[in-house]
């Protein structure tokens, strides 16, 4: 009986949340780059959203006081900014940006070498003003870092060289791969604030791409790339340098000894400082690893490997304190993490117990700590709390975004566990239909990470590629497996599917995972949907070879043909040499074998591609090679889609639109059955949309959902009123015209009566719930639209005798002759008859505009008794 009540009641808290939409996900916020002051009081960090009007992601910064609750937005317009950093006395931050200094718009020529290009280290004062520009870099600043308050440590490209001039004046848009000789080297700078001045500090001939400098501003760490092919075949390492910032000296750390650092994290009195590095069995690739810790020091000059005491290593990053530092340590879907003390020679190591932690950040003198904190179920919110030992304690919310989805429906999750490949446990992540009911079998659509050397974690992530809640809204099961060769399950797993074995296991891990939830009689077998993107994408592609019992797939930017594959995708002979262990001119029937065009003879799911056109990841010529294929065979329905100027994830927002509404449509035909016929010639907004809603409507007014109720869609017609009065007088020819001439108290025994009748809740709208609503609008049936100008309360005084005479509700027109407002619209909000809703204390209120009076925000005139109607309000769904 438990079960059935539970169950019932998840139905109804269902029910009662706000529906997810697609741009829920597509405008969603996230917070990122959090930078704190050196004395442990001020954040600064970056917040991110979709603009919809720009049609692409805009970042701005923002500032929080530790102990105060305001948040600081400290920029806006169309411009991002990134990588805020406070200066030592946290008085200034400087950031990078793109946007055009003061008076650089409509600005003499040359004037734009003289702001340089690219992205420019900006300073913005934390007591209040505009940001201002400090560099001026010909192509930008790489990196930047500040050595004290008045110096900045900047990577940058150099200026360009003659060649590059002639180039230019040539207007020679010609490019040559690899070309090393005439590659920008990008070298140290120190950039004085005062006088604006840089000083060249290397005269390395390679590319520095990360820099950190130790808090003391005399030591600098950089990373150098010395190859151009490195991505693509990973044969010339980068090289780590250390640079005495006195004397300008440079030394090579690490030499030959297969260590190759990500990230470096100081200690407080710049004595040494923590880095983690990958490690891996293969002879040079690093494509599996596991991350590992280390310590270096200084003043001896060597560096100490940190004993984990963990097999799997790190599965995030660190952060320095006073005494040691603090880790997330790999552990599947689940990190856990701890906190490690300089003991002697070595580290000790404590747990900290807290749940659900993404990534710690501690505050230079090791008391406070911000973490993230999510789960599958739970947005990510940042937690301020006090580092004591090894506890997280007295945490407080100190930045949450997407405020709006706490009022949606939120998919259950749970870690899952079978057999897979070679008898070996896989560990996913289930969701759960949000209309979930026990004993009943719902659909199921497997979504499937990409990488392969990546894992599903135990985190909220909605995003374009992988839209869990909006599949779960449908009432679909999602399973996300970390299959054979997925991070953060420790080396052995990572590299199980190299040297030749790639998608020998990964498929079956999937198939066994689908077979575990029939076998728990959760999912029904005649349902089942696939998706992926990248490696997911792959997998995905792998399966409608293999079995033909998905009746849906979503292939986003997968591969088909690794020969191919070899020599365009970026990482190509890397990759291929690691996971299949020869290249195509080695064993050309490997590729073949491992290729699934091959086998696109035996695909009989209906199948959508996604393509960015810019995909170097995986090129572009995969998709459309799939494409053909499928289509050359004809034993199913395939649709194949590209995203102009985009690489390997749409960015900008209309592509990332299109990709979920047509997965959400492929999916709805294919495995949900629930697609109707679209016309698309007819706009759902459009007064032609209405009329043909009316002519189909029947006694029950139609409702459209918002939020934890349905709002009637049109004004209630007076064919309808008159099911309920049959006393109700009505022309020939308005029977779908609004009910006018309706008092408070009979429209409320009409929602009663409806009631009744339908076994369903019907009422009016509260003021409250209405409110925003209904406002007078210039684009529906109101004074103006008839006076063809807009109307001023003193013509409308002069134009009231008029109207009166024209008979009762004669301006009146069909509900939905205008245009509706919303997605799933509704219409006449605007206009038409002013529609009763209670107030507060029980009474009732006529809202919106009508067709008697003009659109004036500024007059309280209400509407005549015979231009007055309602609309329902329809309690749940």
């Amino acid at each position: 009986m438990r079960t059935v009540l539970v169950g019932l009641i998840g139905l109804w808290l269902a029910a009662a949340a706000e529906k997810w939409t697609v741009d829920d996900l597509m405008l969603q916020e996230s917070a990122s780059s959090l930078n704190w002051s050196r004395d442990g009081q001020t954040v600064v960090y970056v917040k991110s959203r979709m603009d919809k009007e720009k049609g692409e992601s805009i970042s701005h910064l923002y500032l929080k006081r530790l102990g105060e609750s305001e948040e600081i937005q400290l920029t806006r317009g169309q411009d991002s900014e990134s990588g805020p950093k406070f200066s030592p006395s946290g008085k200034k931050i400087a950031f990078l940006t793109s946007r055009k200094a003061p008076g650089a718009a409509g600005a003499p020529a040359g004037a734009a070498e003289a702001q340089g290009g690219g992205a420019q280290v900006w300073l913005l004062n934390t007591g209040g003003g505009e940001p201002w520009a400090a560099t001026k870099f010909e192509r930008g600043v790489r990196a930047f870092e500040w050595l004290d308050e008045e110096t900045l440590l900047v990577a940058a490209p150099e200026d360009s060289t003659l060649h590059d001039q002639k180039v230019k004046e040539r207007k020679d848009t010609s490019q040559v791969v690899d070309d090393e000789k005439h590659a920008a080297p990008v070298r140290l700078f120190k950039f004085e604030l005062k006088g604006s001045k840089a000083t060249r500090l290397t005269a390395n001939a390679d590319r520095i791409t990360s820099v950190d400098a130790s808090p003391d501003g005399k030591w600098a760490i950089t990373v150098h790339n010395r190859s151009l092919a490195e991505i693509y075949n990973q044969k010339i390492k980068p090289v780590t340098m250390l640079t005495d910032l006195s004397s300008g000296k440079s030394v090579e750390l690490f030499a030959g000894q297969r260590l190759y650092p990500r990230q470096f994290h100081w200690a407080s009195d710049s004595k040494g400082f923590y880095f983690s590095a990958p490690y891996t069995t293969h002879a040079y690739l690093y494509s599996a690893s596991v991350s590992l810790a280390y310590w270096y020091d200084v003043a001896l000059g060597k560096h100490t490997k940190v004993d984990l005491q963990w097999e799997n290593g790190m599965g995030g990053g660190m952060s320095a304190t006073p005494d040691g530092f603090v880790a997330l340590l790999a552990n599947g879907a689940r990190n856990k993490v701890a906190r490690y003390t300089r003991a002697g020679s070595g580290w000790t190591r404590e747990w900290i117990e807290t749940e659900g932690v993404q990534s710690v950040t501690v505050s230079e003198d090791g008391t406070q700590a911000i973490y993230t904190h999510s789960t599958a179920s739970s947005p990510a919110k940042w937690m301020l709390a006090k580092l004591e030992g090894a506890k997280l304690a007295d945490a407080k919310t100190l930045v949450e975004t997407n405020a709006g989805w706490k009022k949606k429906p939120i998919a259950k999750t749970e870690l899952v566990r079978w057999k897979g490949a070679l008898d070996e446990e896989v560990e996913g992540i289930l969701y759960y239909p949000h209309n979930y009911e026990a004993g009943k079998k719902h659909p199921l659509v497997v979504m499937i990470h990409g990488g392969p050397f990546g894992h599903d974690a135990d985190v909220f992530s909605e995003r374009m590629a992988y839209p869990h809640q909006l599949f779960a809204q449908r009432g679909a099961f999602i399973l996300k497996p970390n299959y054979h060769g997925s991070s953060n399950y420790g080396l052995k797993w990572g590299e199980s599917i190299s040297g030749g074995k790639y998608n020998d296991l990964e498929w079956i891990d999937v198939e066994k995972g689908v077979d575990a939830l029939i076998a728990k009689g959760l999912v029904d077998a005649e349902k089942l949907g696939v998706m992926g993107w990248s490696n997911g994408s792959i997998i995905t592609i792998e399966l409608t070879t293999r079995t033909t019992r998905y009746k849906a797939a979503s292939a986003g930017a997968g591969d088909v043909n690794w020969s191919s594959d070899w020599g365009n995708a970026v990482f190509g002979d890397s990759f291929e040499q690691y996971y299949l262990g020869k290249t195509p001119m080695d064993d050309p029937q490997l590729y073949i074998r491992k290729s699934p065009l091959y086998r696109m003879d035996k695909v009989k799911t209906p199948t959508i591609i996604y393509f960015g056109t810019e995909d170097k990841q995986v090129p572009t010529e995969q998709g459309w090679q799939h494409y053909r294929a499928l289509q050359h065979y004809g034993k199913t329905d395939v649709k194949f889609i590209l995203f102009p100027g985009e690489a390997h994830g749409p960015r900008k927002y209309v592509h990332q639109r299109r990709k979920v509404d047509e997965e959400l449509a492929w999916f709805d035909k294919y495995l949900f059955g629930t697609a109707a016929d679209v016309n698309e010639a007819l706009k759902p907004e459009s007064a032609l949309a209405a009329m043909a809603k009316v002519r189909k409507a029947g006694e029950v007014p139609e409702t459209v959902e918002r939020g934890a109720i349905s709002i009637g869609r049109f004004e209630v017609t007076r064919a309808q009123y008159r099911a309920f009065d049959a006393g109700y007088a009505v022309a020939a020819g308005t029977e779908n015209y609004p009910a006018s001439g309706i008092s408070f108290e009979r429209a409320e025994a009409y929602c009663a009566w409806l009631s009744k009748k339908t076994g369903r809740t019907y009422r009016l709208g509260t003021e409250e719930e209405m409110g925003s609503l209904l406002t007078k609008s210039k684009a529906e049936n109101t004074l103006d639209a008839w006076a063809g100008y807009a109307v001023s309360v003193d013509d409308a005084s002069r134009l009231s005798s008029l109207v009166e005479g024209m008979g009762p509700g004669a301006l009146l027109k069909a509900v939905g002759s205008y245009a509706g407002s919303g997605d799933d619209p509704l219409f006449d909000l605007g206009g038409n008859v002013a529609e009763w809703v209670r107030t507060k204390d029980g009474k009732g209120k006529a809202l919106g505009g009508s067709a008697d009076r003009p659109v004036d925000a500024k007059s309280t005139e209400a509407a005549r008794g015979d231009y007055t109607g309602f609309r329902v309000v329809l309690e749940g769904r």
